[in-house]
């Protein structure tokens, strides 16, 4: 009897042909499907519908006019519309401080909880633009979702911790995106970010010296290329510029990105460099970021993309031009143990004085949660001086 379950078990394990073949099948198939969906993504449209998945997000079944489902204070975000010259109506919030809330809470409770066409005489915009020791930050986040998705909402609390009376906020879902009107292009979601920028100088009259503008991924790209428009053809300086996971430059990106930091992109086409250099020719939307930061003076994307982008922006402030190994003999390095460490280059500067480029890396965090962190409030209170 011993002997017959033995033998039974010993056949139990040895997979049919059957089996074997449909295994051969399946191991087979993947470099087909991996290759049909390469040519897939050649495809304009297809393609940035996979760049920026504006269409996954969960305004179907949550109102955004209504924040405080994520916890936020009855009228403590305002809601409104801003037009872009290209005529595309975009949906932005403003989140005001918690002390300053609470201070102006009754005048804030009488007004309409709605989406306003026109917030600019409205009681935030009102302490935003009166209060000369206020600040703003303006946040632009990464692809899929909308201003409320994900770990978005938690992030605006974290930056306005730098200073609970002071700091506001400033959001925007860029054109296709949540409520906003359009199909997101690079130059689209250029002019979006500009429209809300310009919004803050023109409207709410707030200086850019008092101004942070904050990237998070591709919200980074977003950034550094707003800036770059208001620096090199307006002459106009901000009170610093924060870049959260951020990447050098998109084709760059693909060839090292991996969803999830698991699932690669184009790294398997390593061994095919004409392969590769097919796929990257094909990208519409390149987003230079290193470019743009030297035109200035996670698991997702590899942290070294932090390094190229450090180096760029240092480099930019020497008149001869520095090497990334001149740079790092010359910066200055702080370990802060288990939580990461930071990067430092100073360089003086005849027109405004003294820059300086911090690099921030920590051990932990996430792609997307990382924005939540102290390092990023305690990165806002530096740059205001607060």
């Amino acid at each position: 009897m011993k002997e017959f379950s033995l033998w039974q078990i010993r056949t139990a394990r040895m997979p049919s042909a059957t089996n074997l073949k449909k295994l051969l099948f399946v191991i087979a198939a993947i470099p087909f499907l991996y290759v049909s969906l390469l040519l897939l993504l050649v495809n304009e449209n297809v393609q940035r519908h996979a760049l920026y998945a504006h269409k996954i997000n969960t305004v179907w079944w949550q109102d955004l006019n209504e924040p405080e489902q994520w916890g936020f204070l009855k009228n403590q975000v305002q809601a409104f519309n801003l037009t872009t010259p290209d005529e595309e109506v975009l949906y932005a919030w403003h989140i005001l401080p918690v002390s300053l809330y609470s201070k102006h809470q009754k005048a804030l409770l009488l007004e309409p909880s709605e989406l306003a066409s026109d917030a600019s005489n409205s009681n935030a915009v009102r302490l935003l633009r009166d209060d000369p020791e206020s600040r703003l930050v303006i946040s632009f986040h990464g692809n899929a979702g909308s201003v409320s998705q994900g770990w978005r909402t938690d992030t605006y609390r974290a930056l306005a911790a730098a200073a609970a009376d002071k700091v506001h906020v400033l959001t925007v879902d860029y054109r296709g995106f949540g409520y906003s009107t359009g199909s997101p292009t690079e130059a689209g979601l250029i002019i979006d970010g500009t429209t809300l920028v310009n919004w803050a100088l023109e409207v709410a009259n707030i200086p850019p010296e008092r101004i942070i503008i904050i990237g998070q991924s591709l919200g980074t790209a977003v950034a550094t290329a707003v800036a770059e428009h208001f620096v090199v053809h307006r002459h106009m300086e901000f009170a610093g510029i924060a870049l959260i996971a951020a990447f050098s430059d998109l084709s760059t990106l693909i060839l090292t990105y991996a969803a999830g930091g698991v699932v690669p992109f184009l790294s398997p086409l390593r061994m095919f460099p004409r392969a590769q250099q097919f796929f990257s020719s094909k990208i519409k939307d390149t987003w230079r970021t290193r470019d743009r930061l030297a035109n200035m003076n996670d698991r997702d994307i590899p942290w070294t993309h932090s390094n190229t982008l450090f180096h760029a922006a240092a480099n930019a402030t020497s008149k001869h031009g520095m090497s990334s190994k001149q740079i790092d003999g010359v910066k200055q390095h702080i370990d802060l143990g288990a939580q990461g460490w930071t990067n430092v280059w100073s360089a003086a500067d005849n027109q405004s004085g003294l820059k300086r480029i911090q690099q921030i890396i920590l051990r932990r965090g996430g792609h997307n949660r990382l924005m939540t962190y102290g390092s990023v409030s305690k990165a806002v209170f530096e740059l205001f001086n607060l």
